[in-house]
């Protein structure tokens, strides 16, 4: 989402041309709520990584630090504001009031989980922090949800961009990155799930193994 002066060529010149700073200004003012293509930024910058230009560190860096301060940014101007003024915001940048309306719903179902996972869907990623603001969740419990979204989200973009950039085109990536975004989330939810079943099956593992030794006669 972003206005239409956003082409793809001023985009990659202005990754190329302020490297890190574009990164983390574009991701952090689109998470405060302005619809500008800090994703397509964050991925540029993921590309220019793999081709040496930037540093992968630096890139996920910027993005972590930039999607972190711009949600903060949101939530304390949804708090502050309330939802008159994000109506106002969205009518500002020609966004729908059912657009906002759907992200308010999605939001008041699960508000931990709409900031952690809403990152990698484009409505809630804007309207996340002001959300979470408007609703009055309690800063340090979204400031939590809302940095270990904004790593999971940096590490799978930028890798993304990153690896990708070395066999198919930046256009391509964006293409499939706007096309399958669901997919990503599916598969962040399911890399979780093994990683919390794979701990408790070790943890039980370990146990036996434990329980087993004690019970050995000396």
């Amino acid at each position: 989402m972003g206005w239409e002066f956003f082409s793809l060529e001023t985009l990659q010149e202005l990754a190329r041309q302020y490297g890190y700073g574009a990164v983390f200004f574009g991701i952090a003012l689109e998470n405060a709520g302005i619809p500008i293509p800090g994703e397509t930024i964050t991925l540029l910058g993921g590309f220019l990584a793999g081709s040496g230009d930037l540093s992968y560190g630096g890139v996920l860096i910027a993005a972590i630090a930039g999607a972190v301060l711009g949600d903060s940014c949101g939530y304390w101007v949804g708090r502050w504001g309330g939802w008159p003024l994000l109506t106002r915001a969205a009518q500002l940048f020609n966004i729908p009031q059912e657009k906002l309306d759907q992200a308010r719903h999605k939001f008041s179902q699960n508000g931990a989980a709409a900031v952690f996972f809403g990152r990698f869907v484009t409505l809630l990623r804007i309207f996340a922090g002001p959300m979470a603001g408007i609703v009055r969740m309690p800063y340090g419990k979204f400031l939590l949800y809302n940095i270990g979204g904004a790593s999971v989200w940096a590490a799978i973009t930028v890798s993304l961009a990153y690896f990708l950039g070395r066999v198919v085109t930046i256009e391509q990536i964006i293409a499939w990155t706007t096309q399958f975004s669901w997919f990503a989330l599916a598969a962040v939810v399911g890399m979780v799930g093994i990683y919390f079943v794979f701990h408790f099956l070790q943890k039980r593992f370990d146990q036996t193994i434990e329980s087993t030794i004690g019970d050995r006669p000396q």
